[in-house]
């Protein structure tokens, strides 16, 4: 079993710390408090920077010393108390979870609730959920997807510019505070499902680039450089989005990963991110015995991300359907701007109900050729129709 990144708290005061900076000579361990010193770590072959330090209770907040002379917090911290530019914290994972006999819901059962936790409640916290949680159960609703709480600059945000991809938003109540509202979630029979951004990082607090090459200037995204998923040392950069996926599954009991635009990762690799986030995910199903799903968001209309290995797919679970959103949209409101002139035809709400895509290799005036390719042979259950997202 391979050493977990970030700080590993493994009781009676002890921590264990690694970080991949294979552009540094050496990074110490600034431990801020409750007793400020220096723990140097030990540099590997393969760039990892690593040790057991003693007197490092949980709490303790911590910054890396790069090369001796600059502090930054970890890339795989769990806990930003102090916002993006802050110390890190250790956290002690140890939770009284009451869903020992949870299982999951099958893919066919999801119905969808969107929430973004700054806005849901008046608290905007991970515990201001938790009362709603029965008027969810009533509605109807068996899974609530999570919109991203990556740690963001400033206390509300979408959350699709977080930088610190393992590390719950402190606004919103930290990782305590996601763990009980998971908690509560499953003793009322709802699914939680956790909008991740594997796609690109945040600009401000991304202190990323300072340690390894996670991003890469062959590719372009909508939000900058693209992360480098295929590329020299590209596994490593591989291993922290796997092991971030991995973490949410297993420390927090989430059920099933919506992954953000998955069209903008760019990885030309033989064995794909997306094919290794696969495999990684039905081991860990298979570890802890309960249904876990991936749910990729694409407006590619390519059904390659949900076919199976054996027929040539990345093995995802199902995917959101823009076709059905924007088919349903231009019938209700008129409105034909941009993307949306391709629809506004009754029969192509039909069609996206009978077959998921509605451009299956048409013309698409929006694009100015033809798109997409069939779905036919895709079950209904394994695409997501929305009214909003």
């Amino acid at each position: 079993m391979r050493t977990p990144l970030g700080a590993t708290y493994l009781g009676d005061g002890r921590t264990q710390f690694q970080v991949w900076g294979p552009l540094l000579r050496e990074i110490a361990v600034h431990v801020v408090s409750p007793r400020e010193r220096l723990i140097p770590l030990r540099r590997t072959a393969a760039g990892y920077h690593a040790g057991i330090a003693d007197d490092v209770p949980a709490g303790a907040l911590y910054f890396y010393r790069l090369d001796g002379d600059r502090d930054r917090p970890d890339p795989a911290s769990q806990y930003q108390p102090q916002g993006v530019h802050g110390p890190s914290e250790v956290v002690d994972h140890t939770f009284p979870w009451t869903d020992d006999c949870w299982f999951g819901v099958p893919l066919s059962r999801y119905i969808f609730y969107e929430l973004h936790v700054g806005t849901f409640s008046e608290a905007g916290t991970f515990d201001g959920v938790i009362p709603y949680i029965p008027y969810l159960q009533h509605l109807g609703i068996t899974a609530v997807e999570i919109m991203p709480v990556a740690e963001f600059t400033g206390a509300r945000n979408w959350g699709y510019d977080g930088v610190y991809p393992f590390a719950p938003e402190s606004s919103y109540g930290g990782p305590a505070g996601l763990k009980r509202m998971v908690d509560a979630l499953h003793q009322h029979g709802i699914a939680a499902v956790l909008d991740v951004v594997y796609n690109h990082l945040g600009p401000e607090g991304n202190y990323t680039f300072e340690y390894g090459p996670y991003f890469t200037d062959r590719y372009k995204t909508l939000w900058g450089q693209g992360l480098n998923f295929d590329g020299e040392e590209s596994h490593h950069v591989r291993r922290f989005f796997v092991d971030n996926a991995d973490y949410w599954v297993s420390q927090f009991h989430i059920d099933a990963l919506r992954l953000d635009a998955i069209d903008r990762i760019t990885d030309k690799s033989a064995f794909t991110f997306l094919e290794e986030l696969v495999l990684r995910m039905r081991e860990r199903a298979d570890s802890v015995g309960r249904q876990i799903h991936l749910i990729g968001e694409t407006n590619s209309n390519n059904p390659v991300y949900v076919r199976s290995p054996a027929m040539g797919g990345y093995g995802l679970d199902a995917q959101w359907n823009d076709d059905f959103h924007h088919s349903m949209r231009t019938l209700l409101t008129g409105d034909l701007r941009d993307y949306y002139q391709d629809f506004g035809q009754f029969n192509q709400l039909v069609k996206a109900m009978r077959e998921g895509y509605v451009y299956s290799g048409q013309y698409s005036a929006n694009a100015r050729q033809p798109r997409g390719v069939s779905s036919r042979d895709i079950p209904g259950y394994r695409f997501v129709h929305f009214s909003q997202n």
